[in-house]
């Protein structure tokens, strides 16, 4: 038998008054439908516009913070749309951990904006990075208004805002990475996973599984540990289903077929995972098993630790950075739990417990329970990095949101013990005030988060843009290969500036001891080959796709194209690239063969060595075309570099460099000097 129920937090109704003045009978109850009017909560259609708002917003103007963004997944998918790009170790078929099926999800939003503009790179970059952010805003739709349906309306408000404004989903809502996938699918499954599990609820079991499969198998596989809780209510809790004794057995037979079925049914996404991987590889290749095995079975002298590692508490700061006070509330959200069971028990509507049916508190501490798993499960891993976070970030404003809401629970009913009285209770300004100030004191924090990456990190991107719009412009107007047009020309009358003739240049954009910040092909222009030069760093950097020696084909000699696969170079297993981050020395060109260089420099806190000297300080070679203030952290203020808040005498407390294009001057007079002869 089954009783299908979903489980809310309530809040407690008022007691009832009796024998009330006639006089006061009107203004009584016209305060008592004041205070029973529900809050306030976006339908799905307003939520879905308000976080395309700021979800669009982000992905034009949020940084690139992780360079395995870049090089791992920006960087192939340029190779498939273009043909060129950098090529890490990571997607070489020897080791086969990054996917190609996951990569190439990404190239029809890039295909499309290539048809609409003309073939401009920089807009196929942002329109990836738009429908990215689109999935997410469904997702985190969808996953409020499932909050709203089957939690509570407050949680649900609460945990709109909390998704809308915090920093971590400005962030990571258009980073093409898996984790970010992995966010998306696993925020889609919880849509399902809330409503309790019962027999009678076939759609919510597969939905779920068939996400969860999704967001591990196309994306990252260790995001199956969030759905750990998931599958245990499955198996072993009542939930919503009322079970008597004597169909136990019986019940559970049926709830265990019913999660295999769906897992089944889920194990058939690695059928075009593997096969497009296979081809792209040249061989059999099972990516989730490869991420797998490479960081929990690559041996001593492999896995993630050869690429750094944190203390502990790194998790644990880095969510402050990007969830500030929610942090500690989502960390709560257990012991709150706990103490409502003793102290406000009516609030989720137990009266009695039953042995035959799921206190709502188990079903609720599922709910609360992924978010811990999965900071216990990163925090006990030496290697640590922000964007491992991302698959729990929707769930951190969740378990952050029912907090706030007990806590409220709590406020009240203290309130109603000290008073006496329910009706002042639900009079009284005190809870609102409190639960709005924490939303809006997290909200306030995270804007001036962002406004402080923007203003402090986002010069690598800015100055590939001036590189794009002024540099190159300049460049081909003086050698005539550009028209001019005088001062006063309409709009209407100039036709897009066309930067092709600049392949005539063979122009190098080079990156030293800044290679980890380059933001990739995408936003050079077609025609600017980019390199490397050899900097402190003694680790493994990527080489070219198709260049330099390789150890073997995976598949012919001449490695044709197979099964519709159009860039056969995926399957050579380029000789310099290894899985020691083992450095490659023709990986790097010489100084001599950049016309532009990106670097950094610090004019207040100077540092140089032979491989790193101050090239911005060097004006004989170098000019200086256009340079940007970067924050120097080191140097500032903790508060300052972390906020961002108008006014000089914050300013003051920070320290800056320069973020500097730079401009080889021999090397590229020389370059219009000869386009400049051929052009006469």
């Amino acid at each position: 038998m089954s009783d299908v129920q979903h489980i809310r937090l309530r809040r407690p109704e008022p007691e009832k008054k009796t024998q009330q003045p006639a006089r006061h009978t009107g203004i009584l109850q016209d305060q008592l439908r004041r205070a029973a009017r529900r809050p306030w909560n976006p339908s799905f259609s307003l939520a879905v516009r308000i976080l395309l708002l700021i979800r669009v917003t982000g992905a034009m103007y949020s940084n690139i913070d992780d360079c395995d963004e870049v090089f791992n997944f920006w960087e192939p998918l340029h190779f498939l749309d273009h043909g060129s790009g950098f090529q890490t170790w990571e997607v070489s078929p020897q080791y086969a951990i990054r996917s190609w099926a996951y990569i190439f999800l990404h190239i029809f939003p890039a295909k499309v904006s290539k048809l609409l503009l003309t073939g401009d790179k920089r807009a196929a970059f942002f329109a990836v990075r738009i429908s990215l952010a689109t999935v997410s805003v469904f997702a985190e739709a969808k996953f409020y208004r499932t909050v709203y349906e089957k939690i509570n309306e407050r949680v649900g408000r609460y945990l709109f805002f909390m998704l809308l404004f915090s920093t971590g989903m400005w962030n990571a809502s258009a980073a093409l990475l898996p984790s970010s996938f992995a966010m998306y699918m696993t925020t889609f499954a919880f849509s399902y996973a809330l409503a309790p599990s019962s027999a009678q609820n076939n759609r919510r079991t597969l939905a779920a599984t068939l996400l969860f499969a999704a967001g591990a198998i196309v994306g990252w596989p260790f995001a199956l540990a969030l759905s750990i809780p998931f599958v245990l209510e499955e198996l072993f809790v009542f939930s919503a289903d009322r079970v008597a004794p004597e169909i136990r057995t019986t019940w559970m037979l049926n709830r265990w077929k019913r999660l295999f079925t769906a897992g089944l049914a889920a194990a058939l996404i690695f059928i075009p995972v593997v096969a497009i991987d296979s081809i792209a590889y040249g061989k059999l290749a099972i990516v989730p098993w490869n991420i797998i095995k490479y960081n929990i079975f690559g041996g001593a002298e492999r896995g993630p630790d050869l690429y750094g590692t944190s203390p502990w508490n790194f998790y644990l700061l880095n969510l402050i950075l990007n969830f500030n006070v929610l942090t500690p509330f989502a960390l709560l959200s257990l012991p709150s739990l706990g103490v409502t069971y003793f102290i406000d028990r009516k609030r989720l509507g137990l009266v009695k417990p039953s042995a035959d049916q799921s206190s709502p508190f188990t079903v609720l501490a599922l709910r609360l329970a992924p978010f811990y798993l999965w900071t216990a499960i990163l925090t006990s891993q030496a290697h640590k990095e922000e964007r491992f976070m991302f698959p729990a970030y929707p769930l951190l404003c969740f378990n952050a949101a029912v907090t706030l809401y007990l806590v409220r629970g709590w406020l009240e009913t203290a309130f109603i013990s000290f008073t006496k009285s329910p009706y002042r209770a639900s009079q009284s300004t005190i809870f609102r005030t409190f639960t709005s100030s924490v939303v809006v004191a997290s909200a306030a924090i995270s804007i001036s988060r962002i406004l402080a990456l923007t203003f402090y990190y986002h010069s690598p991107m800015s100055l590939i843009f001036k590189f794009q719009v002024d540099e190159l412009p300049r460049l081909l107007n003086d050698t005539g290969l550009l028209p001019v047009y005088p001062p006063g020309t309409p709009e209407e009358e100039i036709p897009r500036i066309d930067l092709s003739p600049v392949k005539d240049f063979n122009l190098t954009l080079c990156v030293s001891k800044e290679w980890y910040r380059f933001p990739g092909h995408y936003l050079v222009p077609a025609g600017v080959r980019v390199d490397f030069v050899k900097s402190e760093f003694d680790g493994l950097l990527p080489g070219h796709f198709g260049e330099g020696e390789f150890k073997k084909v995976s598949w012919e000699d001449d490695i044709p194209p197979a099964y519709g696969w159009s860039r056969p170079a995926t399957r050579l297993v380029p000789a310099g690239l290894n899985d020691i981050n083992q450095e490659q020395p023709s990986f790097y060109v010489p100084i001599e063969k950049c016309d532009y260089l990106l670097d950094l420099d610090f004019p207040n806190h100077p540092s140089e060595s032979n491989l790193e000297p101050r090239y911005a300080t060097e004006a004989k070679k170098w000019e200086r075309v256009y340079c940007t203030p970067f924050l120097d952290a080191r140097h500032s203020n903790l508060l300052t570099r972390t906020l961002w808040l108008p006014g000089e005498a914050w300013q003051t407390l920070n320290e800056f460099g320069d973020y500097c294009l730079l401009k080889n001057k021999d090397l590229v007079a020389k370059k219009e000097a000869i386009i400049k002869s051929r052009t006469k």
